[in-house]
Parts: C-alpha cells; structure tokens; sequence
C-alpha cells in the first residue's frame, strides 16, 4: 500500500491538500467524454466496523485518486458502500489495493452488467452515520445476525416454491422498470420506511414461510434481512450481491433470468439491461418504456420515465412548465417551481394509488 501513497505524493499534490475534488462538474463530464480508454463500472459494500470513519474516508481517497478512479463512496462506522468507475488498466491494481485492507480480503466485487464507462466522472468520498439510511434507533439491533444467502440458481428454485415469498427492498421506481417474477413491491420511496412496511405487511402470515429478500447490490435486502430476523421471521434469505451479482450469474451458468426488465442503478447510467423485456410505461404519453432521466430544466430536476418522441416533443422537460421556463434564469426557474411538491425530486405514483395495492398484497397472503 506504501506504493500507492508515494505515488499520490507525485501526481495528486493538490489531491492530498485538499482530499476532495476542485473541479467543476461540467468539466469533469467533457473530460470523462473524451476518453479513450475504458473504464469498468462496479460496486461492493461490507458491513464491518470502522473505529475512525473520517480517517479510513481520507486513507480510500488518497489511494483511490491516483488511480483516476471515480464514484460515490460512503464510510460509517458500520461499513463502507461504494459505487465506482475504474480505468481497465488499472483495474488489478484497483483490486490488490482493495483487497489489501483488512477485512477485504474476500471482497466480492459487483461488475456491471450493461456498462458504457460513463457512470461516474468525479470521485467522491463521504462520511455518513450509516452507510444506507434505515431510521432504526433500536440499540439492541446489531448486523451479525443476518438472513441466509442465496445465489442466482437457489433464487430461482425457491421462486418456483409456493412456500416462498420474494420481496423488493427498492424504492417503487427501482420496481417500476424491473423485478424477479412475483416479487411482492413494498411501495415506498425510501429504505427505510420500507423496513417497518416489509415488517407490518408480513407479519402473522408469513412466520411458517421462506422469505427471500432481494435489492440493487445487496446491500439493502442484507440489513432487510437483519431486519426481519430481529422482528421475530424466522426463514430468512437475501440475494447474494443482489440484482447485479445474479445477472452475472445467469450468464456465467448459462440460467433463466427470472429478473424481468431492466435493472435501475444510481449513476449516470440510471439503469442496466437485464432482459428485453420492457414492463414500464411514459409517464407523459403511457408508451411501453423504462428510460429514467432527469427533468432539463435545472429548477425542478425531476427523475421520470420519458420515450424518445416525448423527449423531442416536451425538449427533455417533464412538464409544459417546465418547458416553458427552460430559457429563464435557473434562479428564476428554481422561484417559479418553489413550494411544488416534486416527490424528493422523483416521480412519484402517489400514496393514494398506493394503498389499493397493500390491500391487495394483504389478500393475496
């Protein structure tokens, strides 16, 4: 590791002085586009105990800047969650580094599946108080009791499995544009309100049956799992690596994806194809379509799913509104969209259309 540190001394003085980017971002993305390398886009995530989160936050970036990587990574005291973007040639460098710390010797790494090396043009590493945000302020619950992996063919299995019940840990438009057959979505736009819904939907019918959890890279359905186990659920199993693990999977064995549609990811990529299938819809026109993108105008930024003819007809915006004010000033246009409610800025289907659907999901149990 020595190595690494004398090399940030050579290339990265300003790096070091400072420990976060000085860059603007849209120089960041016109310098990203013109690259003429590739990069690999990948994920990992471990729960594990970091006793100084601000020291072990500076010690990953000053290695991880020299090797022009790029991403978001969270440090806690309770783990680390990395989304990143690392040059091809220096990917096994990337590797014996992140392998090197102690308690990431088997680290397993999450490679994307449908990846065009655009997904990250900075690198950012911050403190949090966790590395998912779950609300839980009960002290008596810890990570080490946890549900039961299941790899890509034991998830297919059990979803043939009557006594199976596979749940979503993602937010309604992670679900919106992909999910594994019969999967029950807990409809939420946050984890951790998820957790105490996942709790209340199954309890006192699903004690006696297996209950599989599933999410992105794992790291959610991990600490789901915690969870239910905690809450009194006794046959508890997560996807192993998540989403992106079993489609690497499926590939490698040659298996069924049982995964239908595509797989929402957060970076600029917004999505990764897992299947053909196309199981969502515009939400300005109702065409079949799972393109996510972010509203043009800067003043509203609105996540939505938008087809190519109503991109072209409403200029990237979401909304005539927002298309008419798309050549102000973006203070002017933040003024005019102040105090409209935009969802934490995602489409949201509203908990109106939302109640049917947990009575629904209360019958079918």
């Amino acid at each position: 590791m020595e190595h690494l540190l004398e090399k940030a001394d050579v290339r990265n003085l300003n790096t070091m002085s400072v420990l976060h980017n000085r860059v603007s971002n849209e120089v960041l993305k016109q310098q990203l586009m013109q690259e003429t390398f590739k990069r690999t886009t990948i994920s990992f995530y471990q729960y594990f105990p970091i006793q100084n989160p601000q020291e072990f936050r500076d010690y990953l970036y000053k290695n991880l800047s020299v090797m022009n990587a790029f991403g978001r990574i969270y440090v806690a005291k309770e783990g680390i969650n990395a989304q990143m973007s690392v040059p091809e040639n220096n990917f096994e460098e990337f590797k014996k580094f992140i392998h090197s710390i102690d308690g990431f010797q088997n680290l397993r790494l999450n490679i994307a599946v449908d990846d065009d090396g655009k997904s990250f043009w900075v690198l950012k590493v911050k403190v949090r108080e966790k590395i998912v945000a779950d609300g839980i302020t009960d002290e008596s619950f810890n990570m080490h009791t946890k549900g039961k992996y299941v790899n890509a063919k034991s998830m297919n299995e059990m979803l043939q499995n009557n006594d199976t019940i596979v749940v979503d840990m993602r937010n309604h438009y992670e679900y919106e544009v992909g999910h594994f057959e019969n999967a029950i979505e807990i409809p939420s736009d946050t984890f951790k309100d998820q957790l105490n819904m996942a709790v209340d939907l199954l309890k006192g019918k699903a004690e006696d049956k297996n209950i599989v959890m599933y999410c992105t890279g794992g790291i959610r359905c991990e600490k789901a799992s915690a969870w239910m186990l905690h809450k009194g659920f006794k046959n508890v199993y997560h996807l192993e690596g998540g989403i992106i693990n079993y489609a690497q999977q499926i590939k490698k064995e040659n298996l069924e994806s049982k995964f239908i549609g595509k797989n929402f990811v957060f970076d600029n990529r917004l999505g990764e194809r897992i299947t053909d299938d196309v199981i969502a819809y515009c939400h300005q026109c109702g065409k079949p379509c799972d393109t996510h993108t972010n509203c043009k105008n800067e003043g509203c930024h609105l996540l939505f799913i938008q087809c190519e003819e109503c991109a072209s007809k409403y200029n990237h915006c979401c909304s005539v509104e927002c298309l008419e004010t798309l050549d102000m000033p973006l203070e002017r246009q933040k003024q005019i969209r102040k105090g409209i409610d935009k969802g934490q800025n995602i489409f949201n289907k509203s908990k109106a259309r939302l109640r049917p659907k947990l009575s629904e999901l209360n019958r079918t149990l």
